[in-house]
């Protein structure tokens, strides 16, 4: 019985290979929008006061930010750098859009969500936008398992609830909360690594399975290649 059941398993697992091209196909998604505006942000190709080449450097404020070890990172040869991490972002995410050369496009990406969430988000902890109810937040189940700094985790989710209640409570008082609400409703922005962590994430598997089948230019190569040797 039991040979049975893993012989119908493995057989339902072989026909839905055609489809495992669909889980990179939608981090590629996901990542490449991202990565496309990070770098188009970083780098001077929208300043029309520049001239070429210098449009294709790092535009000064971030490698300012890059470099100031006051209210920046702090990091040493900020043009350099600031320039390296525009471009593997901005063309690394036009080569994941269309997936190709997708490992090697999200080698560097990995080490730049990497510095990221060491350098500028890790001292705001896990979440990018805090959890008001602290029954709600992940923290809990972390708690539940008395992991480190959960419960912190926690109480700070009542106190941003506090907040967010006396921001409420004044635009409803003196503001305009029909406007300002419209669009969608206030949050604290924590500013912890859980994007960074999760596009991280995205990337190592990227580098594992590559563009996926069908849908990317990496698999159609691989045949193309494999058919002329």
């Amino acid at each position: 019985m039991l040979l049975k059941i893993h012989a119908i398993y493995q057989l339902t697992l072989k026909k839905l290979e055609v489809l495992d091209g669909i889980p990179p196909l939608l981090f590629r998604l996901i990542l490449a929008p991202v990565m496309i505006i990070a770098g188009f942000n970083k780098l001077n190709l929208s300043n029309e006061q520049m001239t070429f080449p210098n449009t294709l450097l790092a535009d000064p404020n971030v490698v300012n930010w890059f470099g100031n070890s006051d209210w920046g990172l702090g990091l040493p040869f900020p043009d350099l750098l600031a320039f390296l991490a525009g471009w593997s972002e901005f063309l690394g995410g036009w080569l994941i859009l269309i997936g190709l050369f997708t490992r090697l496009a999200a080698i560097p990406l990995l080490f730049t969500m990497f510095i990221a969430a060491t350098t500028v988000h890790w001292h705001n902890g896990w979440f990018a936008i805090a959890p008001t109810n602290p029954d709600t937040s992940a923290a809990q189940v972390l708690e539940w398992l008395s992991i480190p700094g959960a419960q912190a985790s926690l109480d700070n989710s009542l106190e941003v609830g506090e907040r967010l209640d006396k921001i409420k409570g004044i635009v409803q008082e003196h503001g305009f909360p029909d406007y300002l609400y419209e669009k969608g409703s206030i949050a604290v922005i924590n500013n912890g690594i859980e994007f960074a962590a999760l596009y991280f994430a995205m990337l190592l598997s990227l580098i594992f399975v590559g563009g996926g089948r069908y849908f990317s230019i990496d698999y159609w190569l691989k045949k193309l290649l494999t058919k002329e040797s």
